[in-house]
């Protein structure tokens, strides 16, 4: 059984908290995928930030897999988008990476909210994969492979108590899952009921899967190199 672990929200205007979460990883021997926003909230252009785009750089070279998080993270950005649409957002964002070197295996809508044409069009541009929060689409075949997705909120004490039960559920409850996601956002440290969870999550999960990363999951499945 094998462990996918990411780092959602990658982006500058959050940058503490990634980088709180990749050495956590780091301290494990893990190298995340990163969810990367090219623009968020149309605000934080990643090229305004070299010393982030650098750190990006050192972490793709050293193995960590580049993953396009929507554009601008906007609320529900894909959520309502169709194919011609999404296809034009998903381009744009591929480009602005493209463009300061950076090559994305995949794409993941933000909160993961996009209808099915929101994914053919991520297969349309070429991409590995693409994720629900139940599921990975594998491309070019459209192999939909189950991976329950743990995650957190913070937004308020009662969202983070909650998380950290749903989290505990995840874990009896799926298990025994083949490739289940732990899925870290920076926003997890704004309160210390997650925060201290999410070390403790990850290290339960790692004593029955071993990490993979959506390049071996993909040649795994499907007997092909993203």
């Amino acid at each position: 059984m094998s462990l996918l672990v990411s780092i959602h929200d990658v982006t500058p205007a959050l940058e503490a908290g990634v980088l709180r979460l990749w050495e956590m990883c780091a301290a494990r021997g893990l190298s995340p995928a990163l969810l990367v926003v090219p623009d968020w909230h149309g605000e934080w252009p990643l090229e305004r930030h070299p010393g982030f785009v650098r750190w990006l750089h050192e972490r793709a070279s050293g193995g960590a897999e580049i993953v396009l998080h929507g554009e601008r993270h906007s609320r529900g950005e894909f959520r309502a988008l169709e194919r011609a649409a999404a296809r034009e957002r998903i381009d744009r964002g591929l480009g602005s990476l493209r463009a300061l070197g950076l090559e994305p295996v995949g794409f993941v809508p933000p909160a993961w909210l996009a209808r099915e044409d929101g994914h053919a069009a991520v297969r349309d541009a070429g991409l590995g994969f693409s994720e629900d929060e139940r599921s990975i689409r594998l491309f070019p075949a459209g192999r939909r492979v189950a991976s329950p997705a743990v995650r957190w909120s913070a937004r308020t004490p009662v969202r983070a108590w909650g998380s950290v039960a749903v989290a505990r559920g995840r874990w009896l409850l799926r298990r025994r899952s083949r490739y289940p996601r732990v899925a870290f956002h920076p926003q997890d440290y704004a309160h210390p009921r997650t925060t201290r969870d999410l070390p403790a999550t990850l290290d339960r999960w790692l004593t029955r899967h071993s990490p993979i990363s959506y390049a071996a999951l993909r040649d795994t499945e499907l007997g092909v190199s993203p």
